[in-house]
């Protein structure tokens, strides 16, 4: 069987250079190819990122170069990034499902803007259809555990959460926790 592809992005602040990104490459590279991609913002040099429509477009245009590829797929990335994917493999952008979709790795899912728990980015989750792995900080001011918890039970696919103990948005020095954790679920996802 074709290795998987894990397809990686990063949050609106940060680029495809980010640790947990690379150290997630390092990991999981041995067994799969791995490509950390930057939205077209920040190729462009732009800091401010661009609305979810044009970076949904750029995730299903990296999908189309990846199409040659025989292997399973798993999206995901950090904060931003994977809240992309999450709504291209929800459809959202109706251009249809995406092949041969094993799984998303959801690192710091922003559940609401720091102090906005009204404002919630959920209403897709539950057309997910594949099995998803949330890393998130136990202090995470984008979500509580308790409100993903909450939420993420809402979908009817395999629902794994690695709680990092006192970690906030940005998960620092939990890099190889984050890359163990991707390993494995990788590993069992997308295995033949």
């Amino acid at each position: 069987m074709a290795k998987p592809t894990v397809m990686l992005y990063p949050g609106a602040g940060s680029s495809r250079d980010h640790t947990s990104l690379v150290a997630i490459e390092h990991r999981v590279g041995r067994t799969a190819s791995v490509e950390r991609i930057d939205f077209p913002y920040r190729r462009e040099g732009r800091r401010a990122p661009d609305r979810a429509p044009k970076l949904m477009a750029s995730i299903r245009d990296d999908l189309a170069g990846f199409g040659r590829r025989r292997g399973p797929v798993v999206m995901g990335g950090r904060s931003m990034g994977g809240r992309m994917t999450t709504m291209v493999a929800a459809d959202v952008d109706e251009q249809g499902p995406v092949d041969r979709l094993a799984g998303l790795v959801l690192i710091c899912y922003p559940l609401h803007p720091p102090g906005k728990p009204e404002n919630l980015r959920v209403e897709h989750l539950p057309a997910i259809s594949v099995p998803c792995l949330f890393i998130s900080g136990t202090r995470d001011p984008f979500g509580s555990p308790d409100e993903l918890s909450s939420w993420t039970s809402t979908m009817t696919v395999p629902v794994e959460h690695v709680w990092v103990e006192g970690g906030r948005h940005d998960l620092k020095g939990a890099d190889a926790l984050i890359a163990d954790a991707v390993a494995d679920f990788v590993a069992r996802v997308a295995a033949p």
